[in-house]
């Protein structure tokens, strides 16, 4: 599939959208607490996107994807399903994945979130993690590959 080279205009497009995907999880950043459960972090999520932004929440529905985020606790490596039985415990950690759709274009984003007071090994997971994507981000330029990207996200981590 040949690459589809963006007009000025669709990359805006594609900035709002990102924005606003990132503005979600700036809102539901004060929910996240111990006694909230994943499915009440879904409402609040999927309430701003279709009230506030009148935008699409883009997981629901996707490939039978039941929910507006994704809620991945603890071990949970990715794509976890919310729901009103799972209910944060003072400790937890979890990484909300979220997508919208605006005017025909996606932003998609994730941040992970200590529950209350995190382990130190918790701590330490989510700030090495955090640090090996922006070692990534930082070699991405024309000419680099995803090996040399993964190469210093593999090198930071393992370190």
């Amino acid at each position: 599939m040949p690459i589809t080279l963006k007009t000025p205009e669709d990359i805006e497009r594609m900035r709002i959208a990102g924005r606003l995907a990132a503005e979600v999880l700036q809102v539901v950043a004060a929910h996240v607490k111990p006694g909230v459960s994943t499915g009440e972090l879904d409402r609040v999520c999927h309430d701003h996107i279709v009230n506030t932004q009148q935008a699409i929440p883009a997981n629901v529905g996707y490939k039978g994807f039941p929910a507006t985020i994704c809620a991945s606790v603890n071990n949970v490596i990715c794509h976890g399903i919310p729901g009103t039985t799972k209910v944060l415990k003072d400790g937890d950690i979890i990484n909300i994945d979220v997508t919208v759709i605006k005017d025909g274009w996606h932003g998609d984003t994730s941040r992970m979130y200590y529950v209350g007071t995190p382990s130190v090994m918790a701590k330490r997971l989510v700030e090495v993690t955090r640090e090996a994507m922006f070692r990534g981000i930082r070699i991405v330029r024309p000419g680099a590959t995803l090996g040399d990207i993964g190469r210093a996200i593999q090198d930071y981590a393992e370190a």
